[in-house]
Protein backbone atom coordinates (compact mmCIF):
# COMPACT_ATOMS: atom_id res chain seq x y z
CA UNK A 1 0.00 0.00 0.00
CA UNK A 2 1.16 3.60 -0.83
CA UNK A 3 1.95 6.10 1.80
CA UNK A 4 0.80 9.22 0.60
CA UNK A 5 2.07 12.70 1.78
CA UNK A 6 1.92 16.33 0.33
CA UNK A 7 1.08 16.51 -3.05
CA UNK A 8 2.07 12.46 -3.23
CA UNK A 9 5.74 13.27 -3.31
CA UNK A 10 6.67 11.13 -0.18
CA UNK A 11 4.76 8.09 -1.69
CA UNK A 12 6.26 4.46 -0.33
CA UNK A 13 5.87 1.10 -2.16
CA UNK A 14 6.54 -1.75 0.68
CA UNK A 15 8.86 0.35 2.39
CA UNK A 16 10.82 1.30 -0.66
CA UNK A 17 11.68 5.26 -0.84
CA UNK A 18 12.11 7.74 -4.20
CA UNK A 19 15.78 7.43 -3.74
CA UNK A 20 17.47 10.73 -2.53
CA UNK A 21 20.10 10.94 -5.75
CA UNK A 22 17.53 10.47 -7.90
CA UNK A 23 15.57 14.08 -7.19
CA UNK A 24 16.09 16.43 -10.08
CA UNK A 25 17.43 19.67 -9.07
CA UNK A 26 16.82 21.34 -5.84
CA UNK A 27 21.00 21.10 -5.01
CA UNK A 28 20.68 23.65 -2.86
CA UNK A 29 18.41 21.67 -0.02
CA UNK A 30 20.32 18.76 -0.86
CA UNK A 31 23.20 20.54 0.34
CA UNK A 32 21.58 21.80 3.09
CA UNK A 33 20.73 18.30 4.49
CA UNK A 34 24.03 16.70 4.22
CA UNK A 35 25.92 18.90 5.97
CA UNK A 36 23.01 18.39 8.74
CA UNK A 37 23.88 14.81 8.85
CA UNK A 38 27.44 15.36 8.59
CA UNK A 39 27.42 18.12 11.54
CA UNK A 40 24.25 17.52 13.69
CA UNK A 41 25.31 20.64 16.13
CA UNK A 42 24.10 22.84 13.14
CA UNK A 43 20.56 22.54 14.50
CA UNK A 44 18.72 21.41 11.21
CA UNK A 45 16.90 22.55 8.08
CA UNK A 46 13.90 24.63 7.54
CA UNK A 47 12.53 24.66 4.49
CA UNK A 48 10.77 27.32 2.45
CA UNK A 49 8.54 26.98 -0.66
CA UNK A 50 6.01 26.29 -2.40
CA UNK A 51 4.00 22.57 -2.67
CA UNK A 52 5.00 19.89 -4.68
CA UNK A 53 8.98 21.03 -4.64
CA UNK A 54 10.03 17.75 -3.48
CA UNK A 55 10.52 18.57 0.25
CA UNK A 56 8.90 15.52 1.34
CA UNK A 57 10.68 13.37 -0.80
CA UNK A 58 14.42 14.46 -0.47
CA UNK A 59 13.84 14.72 3.28
CA UNK A 60 12.54 11.18 3.62
CA UNK A 61 15.03 9.71 1.12
CA UNK A 62 18.20 11.18 3.37
CA UNK A 63 17.43 8.58 6.22
CA UNK A 64 18.85 6.01 4.29
CA UNK A 65 22.11 7.31 3.56
CA UNK A 66 22.88 7.98 7.37
CA UNK A 67 23.53 4.51 8.09
CA UNK A 68 22.33 2.33 11.32
CA UNK A 69 19.56 2.57 12.42
CA UNK A 70 18.91 5.97 11.69
CA UNK A 71 14.98 6.91 10.74
CA UNK A 72 13.08 9.93 9.85
CA UNK A 73 10.24 10.21 12.29
CA UNK A 74 6.69 12.41 10.84
CA UNK A 75 5.57 14.75 13.54
CA UNK A 76 1.81 15.53 12.57
CA UNK A 77 0.67 19.05 13.43
CA UNK A 78 -2.61 17.53 14.89
CA UNK A 79 -0.78 15.27 17.48
CA UNK A 80 -1.78 15.12 21.18
CA UNK A 81 1.12 16.22 23.73
CA UNK A 82 1.13 12.72 25.01
CA UNK A 83 2.01 11.20 21.42
CA UNK A 84 4.37 13.69 20.80
CA UNK A 85 7.05 13.37 24.72
CA UNK A 86 5.53 9.43 25.71
CA UNK A 87 2.91 9.25 28.38
CA UNK A 88 2.23 6.34 30.96
CA UNK A 89 1.00 3.18 29.84
CA UNK A 90 -2.63 3.07 31.80
CA UNK A 91 -3.50 -0.49 31.09
CA UNK A 92 0.01 -2.00 32.83
CA UNK A 93 -0.50 0.62 35.71
CA UNK A 94 -3.57 -0.64 36.21
CA UNK A 95 -2.79 -4.39 35.80
CA UNK A 96 0.57 -5.16 37.20
CA UNK A 97 0.47 -1.92 39.75
CA UNK A 98 3.90 -0.77 37.81
CA UNK A 99 4.23 2.88 36.33
CA UNK A 100 5.84 1.63 32.73
CA UNK A 101 6.55 4.88 30.31
CA UNK A 102 5.43 4.59 26.64
CA UNK A 103 8.10 6.46 24.66
CA UNK A 104 7.22 9.24 22.37
CA UNK A 105 7.65 10.61 18.93
CA UNK A 106 10.71 12.83 20.06
CA UNK A 107 12.42 9.52 21.76
CA UNK A 108 11.39 7.92 18.71
CA UNK A 109 13.79 10.40 16.66
CA UNK A 110 16.48 9.82 18.77
CA UNK A 111 19.63 9.07 16.29
CA UNK A 112 17.83 10.16 13.28
CA UNK A 113 15.67 13.34 11.59
CA UNK A 114 12.79 14.72 13.33
CA UNK A 115 10.56 15.93 10.07
CA UNK A 116 7.30 18.59 10.72
CA UNK A 117 5.40 18.93 7.32
CA UNK A 118 3.68 22.49 7.69
CA UNK A 119 6.06 23.25 10.81
CA UNK A 120 4.63 27.06 10.93
CA UNK A 121 0.75 25.96 11.68
CA UNK A 122 2.05 23.51 14.77
CA UNK A 123 0.19 24.14 17.95
CA UNK A 124 1.79 26.78 20.11
CA UNK A 125 2.18 23.98 23.40
CA UNK A 126 3.54 21.42 20.75
CA UNK A 127 6.28 24.45 19.66
CA UNK A 128 7.10 24.87 23.75
CA UNK A 129 7.69 20.95 24.41
CA UNK A 130 10.18 20.81 21.00
CA UNK A 131 11.62 23.68 22.41
CA UNK A 132 13.05 22.50 25.26
CA UNK A 133 13.82 19.13 23.37
CA UNK A 134 15.54 20.76 20.45
CA UNK A 135 17.65 22.75 23.46
CA UNK A 136 18.18 20.28 25.75
CA UNK A 137 18.59 17.03 23.76
CA UNK A 138 16.65 15.02 25.99
CA UNK A 139 12.76 14.85 27.04
CA UNK A 140 11.51 15.10 30.58
CA UNK A 141 7.67 13.78 31.32
CA UNK A 142 6.57 14.79 34.98
CA UNK A 143 3.21 12.85 35.58
CA UNK A 144 0.99 11.25 38.37
CA UNK A 145 4.18 11.42 40.55
CA UNK A 146 6.52 9.68 37.54
CA UNK A 147 9.31 11.30 36.50
CA UNK A 148 10.80 10.20 33.50
CA UNK A 149 13.98 11.47 31.09
CA UNK A 150 14.58 9.90 27.42
CA UNK A 151 17.37 11.10 25.09
CA UNK A 152 15.83 13.05 22.45
CA UNK A 153 18.41 14.23 20.32
CA UNK A 154 17.77 14.35 16.34
CA UNK A 155 18.37 16.43 13.21
CA UNK A 156 14.92 18.81 13.41
CA UNK A 157 13.64 19.15 9.49
CA UNK A 158 10.76 21.25 8.43
CA UNK A 159 9.04 22.31 5.75
CA UNK A 160 6.44 25.35 5.72
CA UNK A 161 4.49 27.70 2.95
CA UNK A 162 5.38 31.46 3.86
CA UNK A 163 1.79 32.32 2.56
CA UNK A 164 0.10 30.15 4.84
CA UNK A 165 2.30 32.39 8.27
CA UNK A 166 4.97 32.98 9.62
CA UNK A 167 7.18 30.78 12.06
CA UNK A 168 7.86 31.40 15.15
CA UNK A 169 10.69 33.21 16.27
CA UNK A 170 11.53 31.39 19.19
CA UNK A 171 11.53 27.88 16.80
CA UNK A 172 12.53 29.93 13.54
CA UNK A 173 16.62 29.90 15.34
CA UNK A 174 16.43 26.68 16.39
CA UNK A 175 16.73 25.79 12.97
CA UNK A 176 20.21 26.05 11.68
CA UNK A 177 19.71 26.01 8.23
CA UNK A 178 16.88 28.15 6.06
CA UNK A 179 16.44 26.91 2.19
CA UNK A 180 14.34 28.74 0.57
CA UNK A 181 12.88 26.71 -3.31
CA UNK A 182 10.60 26.80 -5.84
CA UNK A 183 9.45 24.48 -8.69
CA UNK A 184 11.53 24.59 -11.90
CA UNK A 185 10.73 26.98 -14.63
CA UNK A 186 12.72 24.96 -17.11
CA UNK A 187 10.50 22.79 -19.44
CA UNK A 188 12.97 20.13 -19.93
CA UNK A 189 13.69 20.00 -16.00
CA UNK A 190 9.82 19.61 -15.37
CA UNK A 191 9.51 16.62 -18.03
CA UNK A 192 12.96 14.95 -16.68
CA UNK A 193 11.26 15.38 -13.32
CA UNK A 194 8.02 13.89 -14.73
CA UNK A 195 9.27 10.94 -16.39
CA UNK A 196 11.81 10.12 -13.35
CA UNK A 197 8.33 10.05 -11.25
CA UNK A 198 6.31 8.00 -13.59
CA UNK A 199 9.22 5.13 -13.76
CA UNK A 200 9.27 5.09 -9.48
CA UNK A 201 5.76 4.55 -9.91
CA UNK A 202 5.39 2.03 -12.67
CA UNK A 203 8.56 0.03 -10.87
CA UNK A 204 9.91 1.04 -8.02
CA UNK A 205 12.35 -2.18 -7.17
CA UNK A 206 13.77 -1.87 -10.36
CA UNK A 207 13.87 2.48 -10.40
CA UNK A 208 15.79 1.86 -7.15
CA UNK A 209 18.37 -0.90 -8.38
CA UNK A 210 19.30 1.51 -11.24
CA UNK A 211 20.60 4.18 -8.46
CA UNK A 212 21.50 1.56 -6.03
CA UNK A 213 25.26 2.44 -6.86
CA UNK A 214 24.82 6.36 -6.57
CA UNK A 215 23.04 5.82 -3.07
CA UNK A 216 25.87 3.57 -1.65
CA UNK A 217 28.55 6.50 -2.90
CA UNK A 218 26.69 9.07 -1.35
CA UNK A 219 25.84 7.07 1.94
CA UNK A 220 29.91 6.39 2.10
CA UNK A 221 30.73 10.41 1.69
CA UNK A 222 28.57 10.95 4.51
CA UNK A 223 29.91 8.53 6.94
CA UNK A 224 33.52 9.56 5.70
CA UNK A 225 32.40 13.01 6.37
CA UNK A 226 31.09 12.46 9.31
CA UNK A 227 34.37 10.84 10.73
CA UNK A 228 36.63 13.69 9.61
CA UNK A 229 34.61 16.80 10.39
CA UNK A 230 35.59 16.83 14.18
CA UNK A 231 39.34 17.27 12.99
CA UNK A 232 38.69 19.69 10.46
CA UNK A 233 40.76 23.46 11.40
CA UNK A 234 39.09 26.42 11.94
CA UNK A 235 41.36 29.31 11.38
CA UNK A 236 41.55 32.47 13.41
CA UNK A 237 41.46 33.92 9.98
CA UNK A 238 38.45 32.32 8.93
CA UNK A 239 36.30 33.33 12.48
CA UNK A 240 37.40 36.62 12.12
CA UNK A 241 35.92 36.85 8.41
CA UNK A 242 32.67 34.73 10.00
CA UNK A 243 32.40 37.76 12.73
CA UNK A 244 32.91 40.35 10.44
CA UNK A 245 29.96 39.11 7.87
CA UNK A 246 27.74 38.31 11.34
CA UNK A 247 28.57 42.16 12.03
CA UNK A 248 27.79 43.48 8.85
CA UNK A 249 24.66 41.67 8.26
CA UNK A 250 23.10 42.38 12.34
CA UNK A 251 22.40 39.29 13.30
CA UNK A 252 21.41 38.87 16.77
CA UNK A 253 23.42 37.17 19.28
CA UNK A 254 26.47 34.90 18.60
CA UNK A 255 24.44 31.88 17.32
CA UNK A 256 24.86 32.85 13.97
CA UNK A 257 28.71 32.83 14.07
CA UNK A 258 27.90 29.32 15.85
CA UNK A 259 26.44 28.21 12.90
CA UNK A 260 28.29 29.49 10.30
CA UNK A 261 31.73 27.77 11.58
CA UNK A 262 30.11 24.46 12.34
CA UNK A 263 28.82 24.48 9.00
CA UNK A 264 31.34 25.81 7.25
CA UNK A 265 33.73 22.74 8.83
CA UNK A 266 30.78 20.24 7.72
CA UNK A 267 31.09 21.62 3.72
CA UNK A 268 35.10 21.53 4.09
CA UNK A 269 34.57 17.53 5.40
CA UNK A 270 32.18 16.81 2.43
CA UNK A 271 34.81 18.35 0.00
CA UNK A 272 37.40 16.20 1.74
CA UNK A 273 39.76 19.16 3.27
CA UNK A 274 41.63 19.46 6.46
CA UNK A 275 40.62 22.96 6.83
CA UNK A 276 37.73 25.51 5.69
CA UNK A 277 38.38 28.45 3.10
CA UNK A 278 37.04 31.36 1.95
CA UNK A 279 34.20 29.29 -0.10
CA UNK A 280 33.27 27.22 2.52
CA UNK A 281 32.29 30.26 4.55
CA UNK A 282 30.40 31.67 2.02
CA UNK A 283 28.35 28.66 1.63
CA UNK A 284 27.45 28.73 5.06
CA UNK A 285 26.69 32.12 5.58
CA UNK A 286 24.24 31.86 2.12
CA UNK A 287 22.81 28.87 4.17
CA UNK A 288 22.43 29.69 7.42
CA UNK A 289 22.33 33.52 8.21
CA UNK A 290 19.53 34.87 5.91
CA UNK A 291 16.65 34.12 9.03
CA UNK A 292 18.80 35.65 11.58
CA UNK A 293 19.20 39.19 9.82
CA UNK A 294 17.70 41.85 11.94
CA UNK A 295 14.53 43.05 9.82
CA UNK A 296 11.79 44.98 9.66
CA UNK A 297 8.50 43.28 9.95
CA UNK A 298 7.89 43.91 6.39
CA UNK A 299 11.26 42.63 4.82
CA UNK A 300 12.00 40.21 2.87
CA UNK A 301 13.72 36.79 4.66
CA UNK A 302 16.26 35.89 2.48
CA UNK A 303 18.94 37.93 1.55
CA UNK A 304 19.84 39.49 -1.52
CA UNK A 305 22.95 38.98 -3.77
CA UNK A 306 23.94 42.95 -3.13
CA UNK A 307 23.45 42.32 0.65
CA UNK A 308 25.54 38.75 0.35
CA UNK A 309 28.03 40.52 -1.19
CA UNK A 310 28.03 43.50 0.88
CA UNK A 311 28.52 41.31 3.75
CA UNK A 312 31.69 38.85 2.10
CA UNK A 313 33.63 42.68 1.43
CA UNK A 314 33.18 42.86 5.55
CA UNK A 315 33.97 39.72 6.24
CA UNK A 316 37.58 40.34 4.00
CA UNK A 317 38.46 43.03 5.77
CA UNK A 318 37.75 41.91 9.22
CA UNK A 319 39.88 38.48 7.94
CA UNK A 320 42.54 40.75 7.26
CA UNK A 321 45.34 39.66 4.61
CA UNK A 322 46.39 36.43 3.22
CA UNK A 323 49.49 35.69 5.68
CA UNK A 324 53.09 35.48 3.95
CA UNK A 325 54.80 32.17 3.76
CA UNK A 326 58.15 33.54 3.52
CA UNK A 327 57.50 35.64 6.78
CA UNK A 328 57.46 33.45 9.66
CA UNK A 329 57.81 36.03 12.20
CA UNK A 330 53.84 37.67 11.14
CA UNK A 331 51.24 36.69 14.25
CA UNK A 332 48.39 38.00 12.89
CA UNK A 333 45.57 40.61 10.93
CA UNK A 334 47.15 43.42 12.72
CA UNK A 335 51.05 42.80 11.15
CA UNK A 336 50.34 46.34 9.00
CA UNK A 337 49.14 48.30 11.72
CA UNK A 338 50.04 51.85 13.01
CA UNK A 339 53.24 49.85 15.00
CA UNK A 340 54.91 48.56 11.39
CA UNK A 341 56.93 51.73 11.00
CA UNK A 342 58.94 51.53 14.41
CA UNK A 343 60.74 49.18 16.33
CA UNK A 344 59.19 47.00 18.54
CA UNK A 345 58.39 48.62 22.46
CA UNK A 346 61.34 48.11 24.83
CA UNK A 347 64.26 48.96 22.75
CA UNK A 348 66.31 51.92 22.28
CA UNK A 349 65.27 55.59 20.91
CA UNK A 350 61.76 53.63 21.65
CA UNK A 351 58.74 56.14 21.97
CA UNK A 352 61.70 58.59 23.01
CA UNK A 353 62.27 61.97 22.19
CA UNK A 354 65.07 63.03 19.79
CA UNK A 355 68.35 61.79 20.97
CA UNK A 356 70.21 65.41 20.56
CA UNK A 357 68.65 66.54 23.37
CA UNK A 358 69.21 67.26 26.64
CA UNK A 359 68.90 64.39 29.67
CA UNK A 360 65.48 65.03 31.01
CA UNK A 361 65.05 62.42 33.50
CA UNK A 362 62.34 63.32 36.44
CA UNK A 363 64.18 64.47 39.69
CA UNK A 364 65.32 61.71 42.11
CA UNK A 365 66.31 59.81 39.17
CA UNK A 366 62.99 57.70 38.26
CA UNK A 367 62.93 55.44 35.90
CA UNK A 368 61.09 54.63 32.74
CA UNK A 369 57.24 55.04 32.89
CA UNK A 370 55.59 51.11 32.57
CA UNK A 371 52.10 52.37 31.90
CA UNK A 372 50.07 54.75 29.69
CA UNK A 373 49.33 57.39 32.53
CA UNK A 374 52.32 59.42 33.10
CA UNK A 375 50.89 61.65 36.18
CA UNK A 376 53.37 61.85 39.08
CA UNK A 377 50.64 62.38 41.30
CA UNK A 378 48.91 65.31 42.42
CA UNK A 379 49.05 67.31 39.87
CA UNK A 380 53.00 66.70 39.25
CA UNK A 381 53.73 65.85 35.17
CA UNK A 382 56.62 63.27 34.39
CA UNK A 383 58.68 63.46 31.61
CA UNK A 384 59.86 60.22 29.63
CA UNK A 385 63.55 59.33 30.12
CA UNK A 386 65.91 59.57 26.68
CA UNK A 387 67.47 56.68 26.19
CA UNK A 388 70.63 56.62 23.92
CA UNK A 389 72.19 53.84 22.02
CA UNK A 390 75.99 53.75 21.17
CA UNK A 391 77.32 53.62 17.66
CA UNK A 392 75.72 52.67 14.96
CA UNK A 393 73.80 48.65 14.72
CA UNK A 394 74.12 46.65 11.95
CA UNK A 395 70.19 46.41 11.98
CA UNK A 396 68.29 46.89 8.90
CA UNK A 397 65.72 49.63 9.18
CA UNK A 398 61.90 48.03 9.41
CA UNK A 399 59.10 46.59 11.87
CA UNK A 400 60.78 44.91 14.50
CA UNK A 401 64.67 47.05 14.08
CA UNK A 402 66.28 47.77 17.62
CA UNK A 403 69.06 49.26 16.32
CA UNK A 404 70.28 52.56 14.37
CA UNK A 405 71.46 51.63 10.79
CA UNK A 406 73.51 53.70 8.52
CA UNK A 407 70.45 55.04 6.93
CA UNK A 408 69.17 56.55 10.32
CA UNK A 409 67.07 56.03 13.24
CA UNK A 410 63.72 54.70 12.43
CA UNK A 411 60.88 56.93 14.72
CA UNK A 412 56.93 56.79 14.72
CA UNK A 413 54.41 58.60 16.37
CA UNK A 414 52.94 57.65 19.34
CA UNK A 415 49.63 59.08 21.44
CA UNK A 416 50.22 59.05 24.78
CA UNK A 417 47.00 60.16 25.46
Amino acid sequence: MAEASAAGAGTTWEGLRYPFSAVVGQDRLKLALILSAISPGIGGVLIRGEKGTAKSTIVRGLAPLLGGDSRVVDLPIGATEDRVIGSLDLTRVLRDGQAHFTPGLLARADGGVLYIDEVNLLSDHLVDVLLDAAASGRVTVERDGVSHTQAAAFVLVGTMNPEEGELRPQLLDRFGLVVDVAGARDVDERVQIVTSRLAFDADPVGFCADYAAAEDDLATRIAAAREAVGSVVVPVRELRRIAGICAQLDVDGLRGDIVVARTAAAHAAWRGAAEIDADDVRVAVELALPHRRRRNPFDESSMTEEQLDEALEAGEEAAGPEPDPERPDQDGPDQDGPDDEGPSDGGPDDDGPDDDGPDSDPPGGGGAPTGPNFGSGAGGVSRIRTFRAAGIGDGEVGRRSRARSHRGMTARAVDFG
